[in-house]
């Protein structure tokens, strides 16, 4: 297919889609992404390309310019406090519309034999369809056959469905990084039944850094999951491994015990957390069950961070929480508490007291900085 051609500026259509998707307008939303694979399409001229590729082309181009911007938009703007959990979810609904009219508008030009078949899934427990869904349609629009499985796949139903259809590849997306055990079971499951693995989303950590640890090939976006599958794979092992080959780190046991004791670890954390942050008295049961909610993500992100023994998986992730409360009214320091109470419980294990002690550091404020 032919990319040479100068892209469609798309500043001002992205714009009046963020304003449909906000607004919850979904014909206003799906016309606007007609008007812009037309024009994309019509930009491109038509010296050297067939109208089919031009197609194609103006097909990837919408998805990956236009809508996919703004469905990333939409989660920072849930983050800052700009919109609701509501609005985001019928926001995505909408974007899921429009990316159904490119498929759409694109069909009739996918009749030619595929290079191949592929598969596409989140991996076990991720909720986030979206992604996974633009580098399904992308690859149908290169002219690979794609079985997009969707969101909250079983491992086994993954590895059972390559292997029934003879896939090529397993494509596996993820955006939460407390999934990465789930995902290092799928990718050595898979590459165990004899299928490649290719790995994308930004559980896998900056650059993939964890996709390659766990012996996956990382792709960056659609694009680059396209051109991956466009190169000679090196065969995968013909036997799933277990963990702690590929992270001989796991041998420690820290992150099986915090694992096992997690329940232990945000019950205690909770009780010094109304005693460390006095304003938690006061909150009613739906703030107390988002307080435990809390607690337990800081917990599993901790025995994340020992499963990759990577102390900036966790920092990442305190960050963010602590931006998001911040944006809530919340001060960010309500969570030394509970990093305390867990430095408290795991003190006898040096890993995690090196990544809670990292993280206490990037949120401890000076104390004329705390109301007394």
């Amino acid at each position: 297919m032919n990319r040479g051609t100068e892209p469609l500026e798309l500043a001002e259509p992205r714009e009046q889609l963020w304003e449909a998707l906000c607004e919850g307008e979904e014909d206003r939303a799906v016309a606007l992404v007609r008007s812009a694979l037309a024009a994309a399409r019509s930009a491109q001229g038509t010296s050297g390309t067939s109208s089919d590729e031009r197609t194609r082309a103006a097909g990837e181009h919408v998805l990956l310019e236009l809508i996919a911007p703004s469905q990333e938009r939409l989660g920072h703007a849930w983050a800052a406090d700009e919109i609701t959990v509501a609005q985001e979810h019928a926001a995505t609904v909408i974007s899921e519309r429009c990316v159904a009219a490119v498929a759409d508008s694109a069909a009739p030009v996918l009749a030619a034999p595929p290079l191949g078949r592929v598969l596409v899934s989140c991996v076990g427990g991720e909720w986030h369809a979206l992604p996974a869904r633009l580098v399904s349609e992308v690859l149908r629009l290169r002219g690979w056959r794609v079985d997009h499985l969707g969101a909250q796949v079983p491992t086994e139903h993954v590895v059972a469905h390559a292997r029934s259809t003879r896939a090529q590849a397993v494509l596996l997306s993820s955006s939460i990084p407390t999934l990465l055990p789930g995902a290092h079971n799928a990718i050595s499951s898979c590459q165990g039944a004899g299928v490649r693995v290719l790995a994308g989303g930004a559980a896998f950590g900056p650059r993939g850094r964890y996709a390659r640890m766990m012996r996956a090939e990382w792709a960056e976006d659609a694009r680059g999951a396209a051109a991956l599958l466009d190169r000679s794979p090196t065969p995968p092992p013909q036997t799933a491994r277990p963990p702690d080959l590929d992270l001989p780190h796991l041998a420690d046991q820290e992150y099986t015990m915090v694992c096992r004791t997690r329940l232990q670890l945000v019950k205690q954390a909770l009780a010094d957390v109304e005693e460390g942050f006095p304003d938690m008295r006061g909150y009613s049961e739906y703030q107390r069950e988002r307080t435990v909610e809390d607690i337990d993500h800081i917990v599993n992100h901790l025995a994340t961070a020992l499963y990759v023994d990577d102390p900036d998986l966790f920092t990442r992730f305190i960050v963010w929480t602590a931006d998001i409360l911040a944006a809530r009214d919340v001060p960010p320091w309500c969570l030394l508490p509970a990093l305390d109470s867990l430095l408290n419980r795991l003190k006898d294990f040096p890993r995690a007291v090196g990544v809670l002690a990292a993280a206490r550091r990037l949120l401890d404020p000076p104390r004329s900085a705390r109301p007394t």
